[in-house]
């Protein structure tokens, strides 16, 4: 089965989760290099954070989730909701300085698809305006978020304050999963 493959594939390499192979894929189409200053939002268990520690040694990762985290040597971790984040003063001195956001941010799924829906477009709402305003000018931004009736207008709001808005769905994502990610340059 494709899925077990993809996370089988991470264990070996000694990744958390299959999703470090989803930014992978589209850190690579996007060709983005200049990765220094990261903000890693809903980033429990820490794949993507570990990646970036990884493939840029050099960079500054910031990661924050409402779930605990295991240490990830070289990231700075905070248990905290992103509502909170302007109040986390060593993410805020940065506050429009990181060339990166990443968010693996997703609600807890009740199974009703319309409360679903409104609660995975609030929370990309403010995924989004946290993204724009903690990302340097060109800066990029990778959401997660589901393929729905919102998904549409969700786009058109980001491409009102990011240049460039791309989608994407990376082959490690599952073909059942409604998941995509939404690419923006500030």
């Amino acid at each position: 089965m494709l899925s077990d493959n993809w996370a089988q594939k991470a264990r070996n390499q000694g990744y958390r989760s299959r999703a470090v192979f989803k930014l992978k894929e589209i850190l690579e189409k996007t060709k983005l290099t200049k990765i220094e200053k990261v903000l890693d939002l809903g980033c429990a268990p820490g794949g993507w954070s570990q990646f970036i520690i990884k493939k840029y040694p050099k960079s500054i990762v910031f990661a924050i989730d409402i779930l605990d985290m295991e240490k990830i040597e070289g990231v700075n971790f905070f248990q905290q909701s992103i509502n909170n984040i302007e109040k986390i003063k060593q993410i805020y001195k940065f506050k429009g300085k990181f060339n990166l956001v990443i968010s693996d941010i997703a609600p807890n799924l009740s199974g009703i698809s319309a409360i679903d829906n409104e609660n995975i477009l609030d929370l990309n709402k403010l995924t989004i305006n946290t993204g724009f305003d903690f990302l340097d000018s060109g800066g990029s931004f990778i959401m997660k978020t589901f393929q729905n009736s919102n998904l549409k207008s969700l786009r058109k709001d980001m491409e009102l304050s990011f240049k460039i808005v791309q989608t994407y769905k990376p082959a490690a994502s599952k073909k059942q999963s409604g998941e995509i990610y939404l690419y923006g340059v500030k």
